[in-house]
């Protein structure tokens, strides 16, 4: 695979690097020799159709589940040799909600601050300022589950934000947003 560079020539740090990455599921092969390198700063998307593998080449740099074989580097940690590293430096939206519907917006996202061992203070102005961001203010104090399909994956996406991840692995995010939702 060639080496992205810079502009002034030198390599490009990578987001991702993955040589080789492998992954069966019994005798279903899944991914077969999957090689990318994702420069820092950009956004890279996979594209495929249902069954492609996508969500498990999601699944494998978030530390969800480990492939057979192949080298990967994230955040320039290596998966097998320090996974926990890479769990610190990134934030992950799955395919599937993460939601907690018998609490409110707001002690979803105090959840989350409190699970990125965020002081009270902090989390508490994070959680203010990616409600207002995603347009959940109004709604913050009610149950999850009064939220409509939209509002839970836009606030399923701010608890992803609310460690100020270095890199964020989305699956599938836009799902039951409604254009404007989906343009901010």
């Amino acid at each position: 695979m060639p080496t992205l560079r810079q502009s002034d020539g030198h390599p490009s740090p990578s987001a991702v690097s993955a040589v080789g990455l492998r992954k069966s599921y019994g005798e279903k092969l899944v991914l077969d020799g999957i090689d990318l390198h994702i420069p820092a700063g950009t956004v890279f998307a996979l594209l495929g159709p249902n069954g492609a593998g996508k969500t498990t080449v999601v699944k494998i740099p978030s530390t969800l589940i480990t492939p057979d074989s192949g080298d990967l580097h994230v955040g320039g940690h290596n998966l097998t040799a320090d996974p926990q590293a890479i769990r610190a430096a990134i934030g992950v939206t799955g395919q599937f909600s993460a939601v907690d519907g018998l609490i409110t917006g707001e002690e979803n996202m105090l959840l989350m601050a409190d699970l990125h061992h965020l002081s009270r203070r902090e989390g508490r102005r994070v959680a203010a300022e990616l409600l207002e961001r995603f347009d959940l203010v109004d709604a913050a104090k009610k149950p999850a589950s009064t939220y409509s399909g939209g509002m839970k994956r836009r606030l399923d996406i701010a608890m992803t934000l609310v460690g100020s991840p270095r890199i964020i692995f989305l699956d599938e995010p836009t799902t039951g947003l409604d254009p404007r939702s989906r343009h901010t």
